[in-house]
Formats: structure tokens, sequence, C-alpha cells
């Protein structure tokens, strides 16, 4: 029997300490569906999900080739990706609290 990377994934998702303990979301619940919803080729779904699961791969994607081919702006330019990975990160979690949506 095969079976594919996202079904894996779904079985094998990690309990978050904060939304079990607490019964909350923290800033990175999401990214784990995101990214099993992103294997599955649901890109809306991901983005609704985790908005910084796309610009985070990009970020690493970039991380990995500057660090190969060492571009010339590369460590600036991964500074400012994660100011924007964090950015991302923070609105998306201020926007479930102000919604509501963190439980």
């Amino acid at each position: 029997m095969l079976i594919s990377v996202s079904d894996w994934l779904k079985e094998h998702l990690l309990t978050c300490p904060s939304k079990h303990f607490f019964h909350l979301d923290c800033p990175g619940c999401g990214l784990q569906r995101s990214i099993v919803a992103l294997f599955e080729g649901n890109l809306t779904e991901s983005i609704r999900l985790y908005p910084a699961t796309i610009p985070m791969m990009a970020t690493f994607l970039f991380a990995f080739l500057h660090l190969k081919y060492d571009f010339k702006h590369g460590a600036a330019v991964i500074k400012y990706l994660f100011i924007l990975n964090v950015t991302i990160i923070i609105a998306f979690y201020l926007y479930k609290i102000f919604t509501h949506k963190l439980i």
C-alpha cells in the first residue's frame, strides 16, 4: 500500500503545547496543516490556514541558495525576508485575536 507524503504528515502532526495546555492558539498554530494543504495542492487553503508558509519556504530556499552560491546582497535579502515573515506572523496572530478565532 502506497502512502502519500500528505497522508503521512496528517497522521504525524505534532500537538501544540499552547493549544494542549491553555486551549489557545500560538503564533505558529496552523503551520503544519498549511504545509499539508500545500502538499495536497490546495494553495488557497494553505494561505487561509497560515499566510506565512509560502514566504517562509521562499526564505529557506533563498537562504539555501545563498549558502551555495554566495549572492552579492544575499544576507540583506534574507534579513528583509525574515522581517516580512515576522510581520506576516504577527499580523495574522493579531487578526486571530481581534476576530476571536484563537480558540
